[in-house]
């Protein structure tokens, strides 16, 4: 076979990311959470503190751990806060009550409270070149994220043709149910990293510098006050499958989601496109 030429081996490594299959919540938590058995799904039962979850394992370089929320809880003011550690979990004498003050107040913890008008989509959608997919990918320093599994939805149903504008423009409140939260750092030649946060297939730009690349660091996530319940999503680092790239054009060819319906589509097809 021909070996690939050295521009195309530079774009393979710059879009390659590590991969981690065991991408759950740590067993160490706040004493008002309860797990479900996988350790994927996180609810605050009581209270509006004692919620802070961390990652099974430190990330990787580039690695994202991404939440979507499920729950919500009216009544509380603030909402989900998420950051990295350098601290093991497993270290901690006690779980602090707070990500913030408590934990940062600790070191080697950076956080970020997550608020509504952190989500600074444009409020119009950028005009894009006729027959030219969205880029699959979202693009942070050398970094190649897959873009879909990173953007948050709201799911058909009786009224959902009144977010029709909002789901044609990903754009979907950062505190809102089905919003999709990440954080990753990004390592910089001079042996630090960038910490970023993700809502809803949007980099936020770096949230925190000079982060300690060599030291293991682990995601965390405050289900705080507002913030009732989060899931834990599997992003795969590998191509765009046929079956996005074609929800991809679909979506470009109609007016909102009620209009797949009426498409010559397998009724599989319809709902995954939909959602």
């Amino acid at each position: 076979p021909l070996a690939p030429a050295p521009g195309l081996k530079i774009a393979w490594a710059a879009m390659a990311a590590p991969r981690r299959s065991d991408t759950r919540f740590h067993h160490v938590h706040g004493a008002n959470v309860r797990m479900d058995a996988t350790r994927t799904q996180a609810t605050r039962v009581e209270s509006f503190a004692h919620g802070l979850c961390f990652s099974r394992e430190p990330l990787a370089a580039g690695q994202i751990f991404l939440v979507e929320i499920e729950e919500k809880e009216r009544g509380w003011c603030g909402h989900l806060r998420v950051g990295l550690t350098a601290h093991d979990p497993q270290s901690l004498r006690a779980v602090p009550e707070y990500s913030l003050p408590d934990l940062v107040g600790l070191g080697d913890t950076w956080v970020f409270a997550i608020t509504r008008s952190h989500n600074r989509v444009a409020p119009a959608a950028e005009p894009r070149a006729p027959g030219l997919l969205p880029e699959p990918f979202l693009r942070i320093e050398q970094l190649r994220i897959p873009r879909d599994p990173l953007v948050g939805r709201s799911r058909p149903g009786r009224y959902s043709h009144l977010l029709d504008s909002l789901f044609q423009l990903n754009v979907l409140p950062a505190t809102a149910r089905r919003s999709r939260i990440g954080v990753l750092y990004a390592p910089r030649p001079d042996g630090t990293a960038d910490m970023h946060i993700v809502i809803n297939g949007e980099d936020m730009g770096p949230s925190a510098r000079g982060l300690p690349a060599a030291r293991p660091l682990y995601a965390v996530v405050d289900v705080f006050a507002s913030t009732k319940s989060v899931r834990v999503i599997h992003v795969d680092y590998g191509l765009p499958s046929l079956q996005t790239l074609c929800r991809l054009v679909i979506r470009r060819h109609v007016g909102h989601r009620l209009d797949i319906d009426g498409l010559a589509l397998p009724p599989p097809l319809k709902t995954f496109c939909k959602e």
